[in-house]
């Protein structure tokens, strides 16, 4: 590689990270343009931390090694920094070995870090990229040589999750290890991605200091409301109000700018027109700000200009180690009582709970604050990131999975900007805590998002969403309905519904709306009467929860005349809440038709706000319903066993690989029949024994060769796969019927050529396809064959990578799937031979992203197999996967 331009790197290299401290950093590869920022980076350097590095005292950077460091090829010889504004505070370096003058498939490696920002992290980062770099170009191995004495760097190679062989000669430690993206170096690699993105969310949601940038004395203003607020919550820290024309403003002494204020800021508070923007970000930066709440509208939102300046104001702060939430944001707020922040323009805020929400549309946020409040549903925090220019809902996933205060996560989303991250951290948060989330944008999505957004086949989401556990409503009040059962009573057991009331009418009603939402009913509805009194309708309550038969109860409420409602409240709660704590079960109330819980209802939480064990009420037996039906389904779905990642046996993944690169079409093209049949035999999926013929009579050896009975087929797919069957003939029995077969296919598609394949047994028609989502990834399908069902849409969808687990809820996920165990009088299929060859699909999708698309139909799935009949694939550029390779943010749009 010796003609090369040490200015031409891969793009694709540079990345925004996150440290273990939650700060930012930007990392890319070295130029020959870095020679005096790395002379001075050297020099900020300790005698101890050269010495280390460079096993000497190296004073100084002579010229000639100069010129070396920062001009390399990208290729054999990388080398990334790790820059913190315009300075560079690490360096991490790998260089191809030779061996008899030949290039290996080895590279030594070494990095080093600023001695002020040791411990943040940043070394384990730039392995990571050096190891994904080092693997592009075709290394497997990286050999390192640490001082014995230098602890911190062999504890960076050891907790990376390597299998390191060491060697220890003269006090230096020489360090071998193999580079392949392991599943324990994944698994290392994201549980630091998830505190390190936990950790810069807290510093957003805990700061010791506020700074109000814009506060206002004018009542109209955003700058006088967000300090306002911040006032009213009593935060718990200093409030450092920034207008340059007065010297106080509502009582606090004000300052003309953030450089002014003599402590240290950790939030700022953005309430100035964009315009301002970029000189309140130059003085947040040198102020060393955490992290930016970007009120300010007048952004992405108005088109090409905005979204330059909102990609500019997202760039300088995470180079400058901030993160930020908006533009054009509603805020922040956390209730613990210990912080108490409420950055944000919402008036109202609902009590303190366990529940935190992410809300994308700053426009609904104070509406969905105050809806909370109204209906009783405390909070932990809540984010409204407005335009999302930087924090994202996939960065409070990251931080409520291990946050102790929230254990129930709402989520209002109109777009996605990572989708594949947010169904892994989804799958692996809702084990643990509910996610409830309403999906908008499913036909329009707002301008000021669609640049940061990544559009989504609404099969694609509702597949994902599934597969994560995710509770997905259609509306905020289905959202709220859902969020307070969750929030205040147990997860069922089962679901097993009983329904007590004092109305036969109403209770009916509760019965026929848990039956359409794929309840059971344990009995019929309990009826104590509406001359019950309050002690006898508790009475009532409690003996159907103590029932072994129940896991759920619907409890329905008339106000009766003579005895107030309060009585009958009181009782209730009194005979639930005595209740041992393995005895409780949900409950749900139709009490005075009242939306959320009432009073009398609700069990003060901390801070007097209904808490556990509070009763939610819904207006209708419908709505109660519902929301039961949705939380049984979770407590299903996070119940069942998780399932293992299954690799099928006689698969040859390299052969397939080979077989692709031997194409020499890299555009995206349709592989022939041939083709075809040799990439799924690598993955040990049979098609049925098949003949092209040209002629009657090479149709009658064919088939004598297959063996009689045969199926001929018309050489025009579209004919083949009418439903009336016209393209195909079956059962050819004999020489005869083969000639006459043979013409009559010729005459109804015009040309000459005819498929003969041998019968395959009866059995139920199913099609298996491969759905390329450029931004979940790869999505397995599965369905019935039919017109019924093509119409209908009557397929399921899953992503990979599958589990057991996720193969076998494919193939009787859709609705017309009893038909596989007979219904009817069908014949019963062999569903472990279809999630078998579901998971080799799957398999193939994970080993050759090139395959842009593939359909196995029909697949005949009978009680002895499924036989694949025909198969379709086609092959291209893979696509980006938005969610592998080395930790980084999400990559903000290119300009124009």
């Amino acid at each position: 590689m010796s003609d090369f331009d040490p200015y031409d790197y891969p793009r694709r290299w540079e990345a925004d990270v996150v440290l273990a401290d939650g700060g930012t950093v930007h990392l890319r590869p070295i130029t020959p343009d870095d020679a005096d920022r790395l002379v001075a980076f050297h020099g900020r350097l300790s005698d101890r931390t050269r010495y280390f590095r460079y096993f000497g005292a190296y004073p100084r950077i002579p010229p000639r090694d100069l010129a070396r460091f920062v001009t390399v090829d990208h290729h054999d010889r990388v080398a990334f920094v790790a820059m913190l504004g315009d300075d560079i505070i690490a360096v991490g370096r790998y260089e191809r070995l030779r061996e008899n003058g030949e290039l290996t498939d080895q590279a030594e490696v070494a990095f080093v870090v600023e001695d002020d920002h040791q411990g943040r992290g940043i070394g384990s980062i730039l392995l990571e990229h050096l190891a994904a770099a080092a693997q592009e170009s075709g290394l497997n191995r990286f050999v390192a040589e640490v001082l014995g004495e230098n602890g911190q760097m062999v504890r960076v190679f050891r907790d990376a999750g390597y299998q390191i062989s060491r060697v220890l000669e003269d006090g230096v430690l020489h360090l071998e290890f193999a580079i392949d993206p392991t599943d324990e170096l994944v698994a290392v690699a994201r549980a630091r991605e998830q505190a390190a993105e936990a950790r810069s969310v807290h510093n957003l949601l805990h700061p010791t200091s506020v700074a109000v940038i814009g506060a206002s004395t004018d009542p109209t203003k955003v700058g006088y409301a967000v300090l306002t607020n911040l006032l009213s919550a009593n935060f718990t820290g200093p409030v450092f109000p920034v207008n340059a024309e007065r010297r106080s403003v509502r009582g606090v002494r004000a300052y003309r700018r953030v450089l002014d204020i003599p402590d240290p800021v950790d939030l700022a508070v953005v309430a100035v027109p964009a315009a301002s923007v970029d000189e309140v970000m130059d003085d947040c930066l040198a102020k060393g700000v955490k992290a930016l709440v970007v009120l300010s509208s007048g952004f992405g939102e108005t088109g090409d200009e905005g979204r330059s300046v909102e990609r500019r104001l997202a760039e300088e702060a995470r180079k400058h180690g901030m993160r930020v939430v908006g533009p054009n944001a509603l805020g922040v707020v956390n209730m613990d009582r210990n912080v108490r922040l409420n950055a944000s323009l919402a008036p109202k805020l609902p009590g303190l709970g366990r529940t935190g929400f992410f809300c994308q549309s700053g426009a609904l946020g104070t509406a969905i604050l105050a809806s909370a409040a109204a209906r009783g549903l405390g909070l932990s925090t809540f984010v409204s990131a407005g335009n999302r220019a930087d924090v994202s809902g996939n960065d409070m996933l990251q931080y409520w999975m291990t946050d102790p205060a929230t254990d129930v996560v709402l989520l209002y989303l109109e777009s996605f900007g990572n989708p594949r991250k947010f169904a892994r951290l989804a799958r692996r948060l809702g084990r643990t805590k509910p996610i409830v989330a309403v999906k908008s944008g499913r036909n329009a999505l707002l301008p000021a998002l669609a640049a940061t957004s990544v559009r989504v086949d609404e099969p694609s989401v509702q597949a994902v969403f599934e597969q994560a556990g995710v509770i997905r409503v259609e509306s905020l009040a289905q959202l709220f309905d859902t969020a307070l059962l969750l929030a205040h009573q147990p997860l069922p057991g089962g679901s097993r519904i009983a329904v007590v009331g004092n109305s036969t009418a109403i209770g009916v009603l509760a019965a026929d709306a848990a039956l359409a939402e794929g309840l059971e009913l344990a009995g019929e509805p309990v009826d104590v009467g509406v001359q019950a009194g309050p002690a006898e309708f508790a009475a009532a309550v409690r003996e159907t929860l103590l029932s072994d038969d129940v896991d759920a109860l619907i409890v329905v409420f008339v106000p009766p005349l003579a005895v107030p409602d309060t009585a009958y409240a009181r009782e209730l709660r009194e005979a639930v809440s005595g209740l041992a704590p393995g005895e409780g079960k949900p409950i749900v109330s139709t009490f005075l038709a009242a939306e959320g819980v009432p009073d009398e209802l609700a069990v003060p939480g901390p801070d007097g706000s209904p808490g556990r064990g509070s009763i939610p009420s819904y207006s209708s037996p419908e709505r109660a319903a519902l929301a039961l039906a949705r939380v049984t389904r979770y407590a299903r779905w996070r119940s069942a066993p998780r399932g293992m990642l299954v690799r099928p046996d006689r698969i040859d993944p390299v052969a397939a690989r080979d077989l692709i690169f031997a194409a020499e079409d890299t555009r995206e093209h349709w592989l022939t029949d041939q083709q075809a049949v040799e990439l799924l035999t690598c993955y040990g999926i049979q098609i049925a024994p098949f003949r092209i013929v040209n002629s009657a009579e090479e149709a009658v050896h064919a088939a004598e060769d297959l063996g009689f009975p045969v199926a001929a087929k018309a050489a025009n797919s579209l004919l083949r796969h009418r439903f009336d069957l016209v393209g195909v003939r079956l059962d050819i029995s004999g020489p005869e019927a083969m000639r006459a077969a043979y013409v009559d296919l010729c005459s109804v598609s015009g040309v000459d050529t005819v498929y003969v394949q041998r019968m395959v047994d009866r059995g139920t028609s199913c099609v298996i396809g491969l759905q390329d989502d450029p931004s979940f990834g790869t999505l397995v399908s599965f369905g019935l064959s039919g017109v019924v069902n093509d119409l209908l849409g009557d397929r399921a969808y899953r992503a990979i990578p599958m589990t057991d687990v996720d193969a076998a809820g494919l193939v009787r996920a859709p609705k017309a799937a009893p038909l596989l165990a007979g219904y009817g009088g069908a014949p019963v299929a062999d569903l472990a031979a279809l999630e078998d060859l579901v998971l080799r699909v799957a398999a193939l999708a994970e080993d050759v992203p090139e395959v842009r698309s593939l359909e196995l139909d029909p697949v005949v799935a009978s009680d002895k197999g499924a036989n694949v009949v025909y198969a379709r694939i086609l092959v291209g550029k893979p696509p980006s996967r938005h969610d592998t390779g080395p930790r980084r943010l999400r990559t903000l749009p290119s300009e124009g």
